[in-house]
């Protein structure tokens, strides 16, 4: 009898023990709300939606679930007659059905002896290869790859090396002209009707295989020789080419999902999640293996099912009643942003009535030992750290000042909106079809939503939150750029040059005199015509180098000198 007294005393001290182990958010955490937000989840993560991918039926599929969930809740529309709002954007740009090469009558191999690089259009063109070295023509250094060729060239077919005649590298003399998209101006302009590349440097690497959205059409077809095709170009003295190139360059539709809670006040909240992803994979996907659907339980399910249980929250609550709140689930954010950046520029309130906005980007794997959470963008108003580190919790709350970074409260950040962006951190499954629902701590959720709930009940007396620009860090992603601009790029701007929707105050861009709203067409020697090449021509210079930077502002051609 002793004994098992003595060996109940233990267990009892253990299980107390065990009791005062056990996470804050497990004692107390409200069990329905964790099932709604469960729910939520798995529909929107379900193979059914296939990916939820911006533009496709599946995208539409998830948005009128989410205007159901909406409905349910109470919430109305804003600004349409529905709760959807449309937005165009470019989409993938992919190979179609009839891309064909042949050289002095040999039928050469899709993929095998040639591909369409991203710069071509779709076309034909019939003619003789001229070789036309590295395609260069750079006069400050005295050289000029056209120079015995004028003539022929015009109405021909231009093959040109990838490399450069000292190779590709940082150190290059001629860095100014590695972009392959000023090549092919280049060579348009010498009058030829097409641009064959090949590559004879073994350092060199090839152009991109895979097409991107992100390039301009060059309006001639533009391709790459290897294999068979390359053999033939080098060995034959004379080779008559037959060129035909289909690109399909989509453009699709997305949808803005969007509620409201009208108190009747002065200013509105908003609180925001993406709910698209790569549906079967796209050029942001970290798998390769077979196709497979990218159901993005955390990356992005988690945080639309984080708002839509905010806004059960908030529409029955008396302590938050001095704002109105405005849901949004975005779409095209995998894309680039598409969805928030058309919504700031054709908002369905007055942007000026924006008290701040929240968004809730992957705030599904809130690790439940080291409870860890990332709260970003709190330099964006001075009153945030102060309130976030009031707000009772058992989170430990980790934090970042920078207002711009690769999720949606970046677009409102633009419009001098206070941000914050919540993150339960990268993991494994980022980008996988792993990223599946079974692998959500729900009761972390629950816990997030409710320190939220809190965050805006402290905020409801202090009337309109003030905003405060921030020092933007470095990204941490690799990059071969050495030098920072401090721009934000308008990914939705489809004409030539890089448009900038935002300048980081302190850098490069705004001690240059350049402002929101200019067109970059020239950096140096350099011509912009996308991303790809600004990247390119900045990936050339060091911190201390200066150069002139040629915008279009409006009608005006400026032309502005930079220090980096």
């Amino acid at each position: 009898m002793k004994n098992k007294n003595t060996f109940i005393q233990q267990l009892s001290a253990i299980l107390l023990a065990l009791h005062f182990l056990i996470p804050a958010f497990a004692q107390n955490i409200d069990k329905k709300a964790v099932e709604r937000i469960k729910k939520d989840v798995y529909v929107l993560a379900d193979d059914n939606m296939q990916g939820r991918e911006a533009g496709t039926p599946t995208e539409l599929q998830a948005a009128l679930y989410i205007s159901s969930r909406f409905i349910q809740n109470k919430l109305t529309p804003i600004g349409t007659q529905n709760y959807f709002k449309p937005f165009e954007f470019r989409a993938e740009t992919k190979l179609g059905e009839n891309n064909v090469l042949t050289l002095n009558t040999k039928i050469l191999k899709l993929n095998k002896d040639f591909y369409p690089i991203s710069y071509s259009s779709s076309g034909e063109a019939n003619g003789k290869l001229i070789k036309a070295g590295f395609g260069i023509i750079a006069p400050e250094l005295n050289y000029n790859d056209y120079k015995d060729i004028e003539q022929q060239i015009k109405g021909n077919i231009a093959v040109i090396e990838v490399s450069s005649p000292d190779g590709i590298h940082p150190h290059s003399k001629f860095i100014a002209y590695h972009d392959l998209g000023k090549r092919i101006e280049t060579a348009k302009k010498k009058g030829a009707i097409a641009v064959v590349f090949i590559n004879s440097d073994k350092k060199t690497e090839d152009p991109e295989e895979k097409l991107s959205n992100k390039f301009i059409s060059a309006d001639i077809p533009v391709i790459f020789a290897k294999g068979m095709a390359y053999k033939i170009i080098m060995d034959a003295t004379e080779v008559n080419a037959s060129i035909k190139t289909d690109i399909i360059r989509e453009e699709r539709v997305g949808w803005n999902v969007i509620g409201f809670w009208d108190n009747k006040a002065k200013s509105t909240i908003i609180i925001g999640a993406h709910y698209d992803h790569l549906g079967w994979g796209d050029e942001h996907s970290a798998h390769r293996g077979e196709k497979a659907i990218h159901n993005g339980a955390d990356d992005n399910a988690s945080g639309v099912a984080a708002m839509i249980e905010i806004a059960h929250r908030l529409r029955k609550n008396k302590k938050a009643k001095n704002n109105n709140y405005l849901f949004i689930a975005f779409s095209g954010e995998e894309k680039g942003l598409f969805g928030s950046a058309s919504f700031v520029k054709d908002p369905t309130i007055d942007l000026s009535s924006v008290n701040y906005m929240i968004n809730l980007d992957m705030v599904g794997r809130l690790d439940p030992k080291e409870k860890k959470l990332s709260i970003n963008a709190v330099g964006t108003s001075p009153l945030w750290k102060d309130l976030l580190n009031n707000v009772p919790t058992s989170i430990i709350i980790k934090t970042s000042e920078p207002g711009i970074g690769p999720s949606d409260h970046t677009s409102f950040y633009l419009q001098n909106i206070p941000v914050l962006h919540f993150f339960s951190g990268m993991h494994a499954d980022y980008h996988k079809p792993s990223d599946d629902a079974d692998k959500l701590n729900y009761e972390g959720i629950a816990e997030i939503v409710d320190y939220i709930v809190k965050l805006i009940e402290a905020t409801d007396n202090k009337g309109k939150i003030p905003f405060s620009k921030t020092k933007e860090e470095e990204s941490s992603r690799p990059s071969r750029m050495k030098v920072n601009l401090g721009i934000m790029p308008d990914y939705m701007h489809t004409d030539k040059g890089l448009r900038l929707e935002g300048i980081t105050e302190g850098k490069a861009a705004e001690k240059a005199g350049l402002q929101k709203g200019d067109i970059i067409i020239k950096i140096g020697d350099s011509e912009i015509n996308d991303m790809s090449s600004y990247m390119k021509a900045m990936g050339g210079f060091n911190k201390g180098d200066k150069t002139n930077i040629t915008i279009l502002r409006g009608n005006e051609t400026i032309i502005k000198e930079v220090e980096f």
